[in-house]
């Protein structure tokens, strides 16, 4: 029998753990956990043994609690007022009630923490499996207390998925100011007249339009880059630059960092930042924002009992630990790629690696092809990422072209009043198939999967239907499909080579 403790039972990862390995278990059946065959496999329920830890309260994890999905409930809201003040054909724009906005994410956030927990305490109801609602942490190799009860484990293998938290920067004076992060957003009902935002990254794009639609505060956004997006083509960074400025009203100070905070005498924040050439200015406002990321949530888990090393690689791509192969970390706590999805395939991997550990069998890598959507914008203006960037589909050393084509240059993004930003498509020279896509417009966020398949499944450009329904946002891909073909037959006859296909096609 293989006993697995899973500590963060109720988060994306470890769920998505403790379902693989339900899935697997029978497989299972007869081992001992060192890849030995045992001459009795008779014990316990198809050899597998399950104790799910999470302290949580409520419980269900920092994407259902704190994270994307409260977060889409109230940009909605904003969504919707800024797509009617950005209409001209109106003449007012809604008013926002923040007290009605917040009682609803409550009500789903509910709703849909409920659904997770129940699955867990259903997964506790089968055989030889345990739900245990306690504070976890090592007090040794792969030896487990828990805190209520002092009760030790040891499991022949651990899964830690014990997310994240928000990072806080190391800035002079940061210990003596308040602070609101993501979280206090997301209950907010009243707003302050100004605000201070350090960080630009994903947390920033998504709320700061929010603060200011809904909330009306008057925002400075500190960028340490000449622009957000800095990972992709500036045309992307710039565009967005353009609309947080000019649509938003947000001043987004480029090329400047922190130096240090104070407390005001009537109760704000004074930042001293500098620009890239050392000039400092002081900025000052109501409230500071801290949207500066999260880091792995690690701290109190007792890992300096143990051998494991958290750093930079101590998470291998099989989800074992560089210092314990029976040791998994997967999603946020790793610290290797903090999404959603990504923590659900991980964890995934992980109850299938365990198997493969426990059965003498070879762990499979986990390698993700990059699937990112941004809700900047309010979500009028999604950023997408799918697979390779041009930037690195030339660092991979593919022979690649790239096709580019506006929003403007497609009649629907007009007739439905967003005209504004772009989609790249990246192509294989070779092969025609399809590499990466990004795109940042209206509806970008609903076309990624119709790229992921393109992408994940290699198809080639010149297979994917080029048939516009007219007029709807799709048109834009419609458009860089049939680029991309002509590119394809651009080069193709430049070397005498049409792959065997017909070029019209």
């Amino acid at each position: 029998m293989v006993h697995v403790a899973i500590v963060g039972a109720y988060g994306s990862a470890g769920v998505a753990a403790a379902d693989e390995l339900l899935d697997r278990a029978a497989e299972l059946e007869g081992t001992d956990g060192d890849g030995d065959e045992r001459a009795d496999g008779t014990d316990a329920a198809d050899g597998l043994e399950l104790t799910l830890i999470d302290d949580g309260d409520p419980g269900g994890g920092l994407c259902i609690l704190r994270g994307c999905m409260p977060s889409k409930d109230v940009l909605s809201a904003g969504q919707h007022r800024y797509q009617a003040r950005h209409d001209d054909r109106l003449e007012d724009a809604p008013a926002v009630d923040p007290e009605a906005v917040v009682a609803r994410k409550d009500e789903h956030v509910s709703t849909f923490a409920a659904h997770r927990r129940n699955h867990v305490h259903d997964l506790a109801e089968r055989e030889g499996v345990e739900f245990v609602h306690d504070t976890a942490r090592f007090v040794d190799d792969r030896v487990l207390e828990l805190e209520g009860s002092g009760r030790r484990l040891e499991p022949d293998y651990v899964v830690v998925a014990t997310g994240s938290v928000v990072n806080v920067p190391d800035l002079p004076g940061i210990e003596d100011v308040s602070f609101q992060t993501s979280a206090d957003v997301l209950d907010a009902t009243a707003f302050p007249d100004s605000g201070i935002v350090m960080g630009h990254g994903y947390v920033s794009l998504e709320f700061g339009p929010y603060l200011r639609e809904v909330g009306g505060v008057d925002l400075t956004v500190i960028e340490h880059d000449r622009r957000p997006l800095e990972d992709m083509d500036d045309a992307y960074g710039d565009a967005l630059l353009d609309l947080y400025r000019d649509h938003f009203g947000i001043e987004v100070l480029t090329e400047t960092d922190e130096k240090r905070v104070e407390p005001t005498e009537d109760g704000g924040v004074r930042m001293v930042v500098e620009r890239k050439d050392g000039t400092e200015r002081a900025i000052e406002a109501d409230e500071l924002y801290c949207f500066t990321g999260r880091r792995p949530n690690l701290e109190g888990l007792g890992l300096e009992n143990t051998r494991l090393e958290p750093g930079e690689g101590w998470v291998g791509s099989t989800m074992q630990t560089a210092s314990d192969e029976r040791v998994f970390v997967v999603g946020d706590a790793n610290g290797r790629e903090p999404i959603l999805h990504v923590a659900k395939e991980q964890g995934f991997a992980a109850g299938e690696n365990i198997v493969h550990h426990a059965r003498g069998e070879e762990c499979e890598p986990y390698a993700n092809v990059p699937h990112h959507v941004i809700f900047s914008g309010l979500g009028v203006y999604p950023f997408v990422r799918i697979g390779h960037t041009p930037a690195t589909a030339a660092e991979s050393g593919m022979d690649a072209f790239v096709v580019t084509r506006e929003a403007s240059s497609d009649g629907v993004f007009k007739s439905k009043g967003h005209p504004e930003g772009r989609a790249t498509l990246v192509v294989s020279a070779e092969t025609g198939a399809v590499l990466g896509y990004q795109g940042l417009h209206l509806h970008a966020d609903v076309m990624a999967k119709t790229m992921q398949v393109a992408v994940e499944m290699g198809l080639d450009v010149r297979d994917l239907p080029k048939r516009a329904y007219h007029p709807t946002t799709p048109e834009i891909l419609d458009g860089l499909f049939r680029e991309a073909c002509s590119e394809l037959e651009d080069r193709q006859q430049c070397v005498g080579d049409t792959d065997g296909r017909d070029p019209s096609l």
